[in-house]
């Protein structure tokens, strides 16, 4: 390949082994005239972004750029996966900026949640890590909800001034981008690209009217997501694609579920109790015996519990097992990346998940 083949859309380099990441174009093309990348492509001509993981240490430099730029900062979260796809340095960008906090994915939650209360909760969360939002925004990007009191909150806070969209991968980013470019250019419009100075992470422009723009940023990859350590086939047994259903068991003291294979949850002591459980529809969940537990987890992962559809993918040596006790009402475990299981206080619970794998005890969204 030459060196430093650029495309002239966002200003990626160009290369021809990784669809997913920047600057992918087919090797046949690669050596044509004023060649643009498949992601700019695909965006100039249908309309459609699609997002490109970026690693955190890309990340850290994109935000270093962004500190200094005005405007205002739209942060995509996961409302089922809060703490998985928040991103702890989006203090750094934000700065004096204006934020809002737009939870995506509504639709996935049962219907009889109480989106008010989401609401707070998203908030106090967010406010825990240290990020007081200017306002918060439940949407479903992929049905349209929320659209309208995202745009006239975007237009309520910028005063003029450009938008960064910022969020993690598989958070529905682009889903959402594309719907704004509907709202705001028109389905038809040409959108233009261009590339920041000084640096190939690219990132997209949209015209937002005559004088501002919206930036679509990379996604960042957060590591202790359970979602980075399947496969893309798996990633659509994981990530609901519709209204969750609860599941509930009522366990005994020693039992275990395991939700697929891929973590194990352990009920010590606190008395027969229901476990409620909210997670991909389709994602088996297995009730066994604790003490049967280790045996049917080597011999059965691939099999019975599934994902991984292969079991030379996951590591038993690579595991870690966090202690819990449920207190103060309803409690969330939360696995990253995953989903989470409600039990009520007095539980002495163990969970069992690979070691890059987050796993959070949290008031109960529900």
């Amino acid at each position: 390949m030459n060196e430093a083949l650029k495309c002239i859309g966002c200003g990626a380099t160009l290369q021809s082994t990784d669809k997913n990441a920047p600057g992918y174009v087919p090797q046949s093309r690669l050596h044509e005239e004023d060649v643009i990348c498949q992601r700019c492509f695909r965006l100039k001509n249908y309309n459609e972004v699609q997002d490109v993981g970026m690693d955190s240490d890309d990340f850290l430099t994109l935000l270093n750029r962004l500190a200094d730029q005005k405007g205002i900062v739209v942060n995509i979260v996961d409302v089922f996966d809060f703490e998985g796809s928040f991103i702890p340095a989006i203090k750094r960008i934000v700065g004096n900026k204006k934020i809002i906090l737009v939870a995506n994915k509504i639709d996935v939650l049962p219907k009889q949640i109480n989106k008010r209360r989401v609401t707070e909760w998203i908030r106090k969360s967010a406010k825990n890590y240290g990020l007081y939002a200017d306002d918060v925004i439940l949407i479903s990007a992929i049905k349209g909800h929320g659209l309208k009191e995202l745009m006239a909150s975007i237009e309520k806070h910028r005063n003029n001034q450009d938008v960064y969209i910022v969020g993690t991968t598989n958070v529905g980013k682009s889903t959402l981008i594309n719907r704004l470019i509907e709202e705001s250019v028109g389905e038809k419009d040409v959108v233009t690209t261009s590339k920041v100075p000084g640096t190939t992470l690219d990132m997209i422009d949209i015209p937002l009217d005559d004088t501002s723009l919206i930036f679509d940023t990379p996604g960042i990859i957060q590591e202790h997501q359970m979602t980075h350590l399947v496969t893309t086939k798996e990633l659509n047994t994981i990530i609901p694609k519709k209204e969750i259903k609860q599941r509930v068991f009522q366990l005994n003291e020693a039992q275990s579920l395991f939700l697929g294979g891929l973590a194990r949850v352990d009920y010590i002591r606190g008395g027969k109790r229901p476990f409620i459980c909210y997670f991909a529809n389709e994602l088996p969940i297995h009730r066994t015996k604790l003490e049967k537990a280790d045996q049917l987890w080597r011999e059965q992962i691939g099999k019975l519990l599934t994902p991984p559809t292969d079991s030379k993918r996951f590591d038993f040596e690579a595991l870690k097992t966090i202690n819990i006790e449920t207190q103060n009402g309803k409690q969330d475990i939360m696995i990253s990346g995953l989903g989470f299981i409600t039990i009520n206080e007095g539980a002495s619970v163990q969970v069992t998940v690979p070691k890059s794998v987050d796993v959070v005890l949290r008031p109960s969204i529900m």
